[in-house]
Formats: structure tokens, C-alpha cells, sequence
């Protein structure tokens, strides 16, 4: 199995060829992707690195991490190879933690790997605590718009991909810019994928980040709304029907019922100064714990119905024609 690194870069000149230093012999190819870098990375990891593994894809256009991560996958599958393991170019983020992401595909237990810094709880003090507020949220959001409820961590960019499975992703439909990485596990939910994490720890050094937890979170909660609207209809209406299907629409309209029928009859009491008899109040109660019990039921479901079977044994792989990059050795 031929193993390729893809690197988005963008302000990352200090880090870059440390990290390419540091990937190990295992790895067949490296794709440094420069996302239209102000500080020209490409351009300075074409004259200061030697190691022939390294191709440089240039953006004409900055296109956000996203879309240089996409570059990056599409270079590595038309040149045939079979695992892409993404990278930050930053230093975050441990190369020689690799083979951990990477065994799972080779043991055929997953289709995509990614990281999880929340494992070792002893190790999370070394996380600002803006970011591990932010991530704790993101992560509770993410498990009801991506489905895969035991993955934790989703803004983890630490990632390996199976190149069956990556060739089928919608690649031109994927978010571009931060909301990304959640954005895949949305995507490799429609294609039933399976995904594991990756224990890791938290690395923080002089880099500057460029994502700021308290301006993507209104952004991000109406993406997360929007994905989990479209994966249900996708799972359990549009590729299959089942009791949860049933559950989840008869749930809602029996708590709205129950609360729309209970609010208006407490409004009309409390205008004339009467208690509402005891069967209203009940008709009111009824619907709201039924409807509750209903949803509850699909959101175990939903839990249960998380993908654990890896696709790509039946996967057939498809290579893009079209590669929108420029590619230099």
C-alpha cells in the first residue's frame, strides 16, 4: 500500500521543512500544497528542499485549507496511491504519529482516521482554554450533524483516507475554508465510511493560528443544523426507510402538539383567572412525553445505526480527470 502525505500550506514558511524532515521513510510521496501562501512556501520548499518524494501543487487563488487539502487528495490519487495522510504544515502536529493513523487502514478495521486530543485527559491542561471550551462544543455539535457519535474532537486535522474512499467524496461540494474537517465526517456519513480516532496530545508552540473559536461558532452552528437536516433525510428517507424514520416525525408533532395545545390553554386560563381542568392539563402532558420518548428512541437509533463497517473493500476507485492545480517536482 502506497502511503502519500498531502501538507496544506499557508503562513507557514518557519515550520514547513521541519515537518517534511520529520515524515518517515514509510511515506512514498509528499504533496506541499501552497494555498496562494503570502509568504510563497511553495516556492521556498522547491529551493530548499531536496527530498524527491516532495511535488508542489500551486493555488493561483487562496481556496481555504479545504480546498488545498482537495488539490492535495487529487494529485495523490491520480498518481496512484492508496493511503493520503493530511498533515498541517504548522509543526501542531507529530509526523511520527503517522503509522498510528495509517494501521487501521492497512488492517482493513477503517476507512478514515483522524485525531482525537481529548484521550488522555491528563494531557488536555496543555490546551488554551478557549480552544478546549470551543472544541468541547464543536464536538457535541458535530455528533448529531456528522452521525458518528463516538468521535470526538472533529476540528482534529490530523487525518488518514483511504484513496477508494476519498475518490468518492464530492470533492467540489466539500466547505473550503474551517468548517472542513466537519464538514468530511458529514460527507463519509453519506458514504456510510468508517471512521476511527487516534489518541494524540495537544502540541502548542510559536505558531499562530488563524481560527478563532468565538467567530466560527454562530457560523458553525448553522452548517451543523443544515448537515444534520440533509443526512437524515439522506439516511432514513431517502436511501432507506425504518422505525426511526417513523419515530423522529411522529416525535416532534406530538411534543409541538402537546406544547402548542398546553401554552394556548395556560394563556386562556390565565386571562380569566381559572385553573385548566385536570384532563387538559393532561392532554397537554401526554403528547409532549410521548413525543419525547419517541425522539429519544430515534436519536438510540440513530447511535446505533453509526457506520462500522469499512467501504473500501467495495469500493471501486475513481480518478478525476481534471486536476485543477499546477503541479512542479
Amino acid at each position: 500500500m502506497s502511503i502519500a502525505v498531502v501538507i496544506p500550506c499557508f503562513r507557514v514558511r518557519r515550520h514547513i521543512l521541519d515537518v517534511i524532515a520529520c515524515i518517515g521513510p514509510e511515506v512514498a510521496a509528499i504533496y506541499v500544497v501552497d494555498d496562494c501562501c503570502p509568504e510563497e512556501s511553495g516556492s521556498y520548499v522547491s529551493t530548499e528542499c531536496s527530498d524527491p518524494r516532495v511535488h508542489v501543487v500551486f493555488h493561483a487563488k487562496n481556496q481555504g485549507v479545504g480546498g488545498a487539502v482537495m488539490s492535495g487528495y487529487q494529485s495523490a490519487i491520480a498518481d496512484g496511491h492508496d493511503i493520503l495522510v493530511k498533515v498541517d504544515g504548522d509543526g501542531q502536529m507529530d509526523p511520527s504519529l503517522l503509522p498510528a493513523f495509517v494501521s487501521p487502514l492497512l488492517a482493513g478495521e477503517a476507512d478514515y482516521t483522524k485525531g482525537n486530543r481529548f484521550y488522555h485527559l491528563e494531557e488536555i491542561h496543555n490546551m488554551p482554554a478557549i480552544r478546549l471550551f470551543g472544541n468541547a462544543v464543536l464536538s457535541f455539535m458535530s455528533k448529531l450533524s456528522t452521525g458518528y457519535w463516538s468521535v470526538f474532537d472533529p476540528t482534529n486535522g490530523y487525518t488518514a483516507i483511504h484513496a477508494k474512499v476519498a475518490s468518492h467524496l464530492p470533492m467540489e461540494k466539500i466547505s473550503k475554508r474551517y468548517f472542513f474537517e466537519t464538514d468530511m465526517l458529514f460527507r463519509l456519513n453519506t458514504l456510510r465510511a468508517a471512521v476511527i480516532d487516534v489518541p494524540m496530545d495537544a502540541v502548542y508552540g510559536d505558531e499562530e493560528s488563524n481560527l478563532r473559536i468565538t467567530k466560527i461558532l454562530p457560523e458553525f452552528l448553522g452548517k451543523h443544523f443544515k448537515n444534520t437536516i440533509k443526512r437524515i433525510f439522506y439516511n432514513y428517507y431517502l436511501r432507506d426507510m425504518s422505525v426511526a424514520s417513523l419515530q423522529l416525525p411522529a416525535g416532534i408533532f406530538l411534543m409541538c402538539f402537546g406544547a402548542i395545545f398546553g401554552i394556548t390553554h395556560w394563556i386562556q386560563s390565565s386571562s380569566i383567572n381559572i385553573p385548566s381542568p385536570a384532563g387538559t392539563v393532561m392532554l397537554a402532558a401526554l403528547p409532549v412525553i410521548a413525543g419525547l420518548h419517541l425522539f429519544l428512541s430515534f436519536i438510540a437509533s440513530d447511535v446505533a445505526n453509526q457506520p462500522q463497517r469499512p467501504m473500501h473493500k467495495l469500493l471501486q476507485l475513481r480518478r478525476k480527470k481534471n486536476i485543477p492545480s499546477k503541479l512542479e517536482n
